[in-house]
């Protein structure tokens, strides 16, 4: 099937846009913030429970249950149903997948909730099961775990392309900006360059304003026709585009690039724009090298390029290049799924004008981007959405 005969999305909205407070750890299971994520959903909405007749789940915390336990613990029903643990690529997967859902008929009105808890202990409990790869190939060595392993891919980024720690540094303290005017973010104090760069280190070159803080919490939102949005009164967006590509560039030693590029022509041809028409990006940023491959990556400026590209542009929400205008996990944190859908309730409530003090000004589109389900030297997961305001 030709990118032409491709179904468009062309009549999906997307709604009411919630968040479950993040908290640094919790004694609550994940079952509890999908909970209080659906209860958020329902109240904000005015809609009942019984007319979710759909429901996509991300978490990595709600073992030994899938999303289809969920239903029973909190009342449900749905004709459609998926259970999406693709890490930080689980919204726009979402997303993607119950816009299908919708457009065939097979559910009227989705909801998709990405949520986490965060005990004291369960962030070493989860990296002992993530996966088979990353154990094997980091566990032997004394390694285990995100950070050594994105020290690699960024080390290996900063030799083949030039770019040092001053220029993840800007993307890092732009973030801090615009978390600065999110009450949501856990990170409250300002972060300077210096402060920056003084960082104690992690694993050399990542530093301690490099690493993504996990924690609980949850978000989500509502999939459903133009029609139905319009019928019950809500505050919505246009889903423009959506892609999704797994395992790509396998041959590549080290990952320098991620699947964003292999669809992005796609991407932007379903929405009918190009990348100088987006208003503002919602990067996947579990580390500040992942933001600066999705610059490349998504058509911003080419491969390479992505660190005089962040010496140019100021990155605030009222900047000259809007990203992760919420503050992103970097600053907010990193809670559900591995905080995949941060991104998108930021990017409604931009579009929505909800976002208050860090508003991009007259935005009237965003692209939003998942990746994750990091193994060793790559991540699997890859996916991008573009937004657009209703008229």
């Amino acid at each position: 099937m030709t990118m032409k005969q491709r179904k468009s999305y062309e009549g999906i909205a997307v709604a009411v846009p919630v968040t479950v407070p993040y908290q640094r750890y919790s004694i609550h299971g994940a079952h509890w913030f999908i909970g209080q994520a659906l209860q958020a959903l329902v109240q904000a909405s005015g809609i009942a429970k019984e007319q979710i007749d759909g429901l996509t789940i991300s978490s990595f915390s709600m073992a030994p249950d899938t999303a289809v336990g969920v239903t029973q613990h909190l009342g449900l029903s749905p004709r459609w149903l998926d259970h999406i643990p693709t890490g930080g690529a689980s919204g726009v997967m979402a997303l993607r997948r119950a816009a299908r859902a919708v457009q065939a008929g097979d559910a009227e009105i989705v909801a998709c909730i990405g949520a986490d808890t965060n005990h004291v202990d369960s962030f070493r409990q989860t990296l002992g099961s993530f996966s088979d790869f990353a154990r094997d190939a980091t566990y032997p060595y004394g390694a285990g775990g995100p950070n050594s392993m994105f020290a690699f891919i960024t080390a290996h980024y900063m030799q083949s392309y030039g770019a040092k720690r001053e220029d993840f540094g800007r993307i890092a303290v732009d973030q801090r900006s615009n978390a600065l005017k999110n009450p949501n973010a856990l990170m409250k104090k300002p972060l300077s360059l210096d402060e920056y760069l003084a960082a104690k280190a992690i694993s050399d070159p990542i530093h301690l304003f490099d690493c993504v803080m996990p924690c609980a919490g949850a978000d989500a939102f509502l999939v459903m026709s133009e029609a139905k949005a319009r019928e019950l009164g809500l505050k919505h967006v246009l889903l423009r585009g959506a892609i999704e590509r797994h395992n790509a560039f396998a041959a590549d030693p080290v990952m320098l690039r991620g699947g964003w590029r292999v669809d992005r022509d796609e991407l932007y041809a379903q929405a009918g724009v190009t990348p100088a028409d987006i208003d503002f990006v919602q990067t996947y940023d579990d580390y500040p090298v992942i933001v600066m491959m999705q610059f490349e990556d998504l058509g911003f400026c080419e491969k390479g390029e992505g660190a005089s590209f962040v010496r140019s542009h100021t990155m605030t929400h009222d900047g000259s290049f809007p990203n992760n205008t919420s503050g992103g996990q970097l600053s907010v944190g990193q809670a559900g799924a591995a905080g995949g859908f941060l991104g998108l309730v930021e990017a409604i409530r931009q579009l929505t004008d909800a976002a208050e003090a860090r508003a991009v000004p007259d935005a009237q589109l965003g692209l939003v981007a998942g990746f994750g389900m990091v193994t060793y030297d790559r991540c699997l997961c890859t996916g991008a959405v573009i937004l657009g305001r209703s008229v």
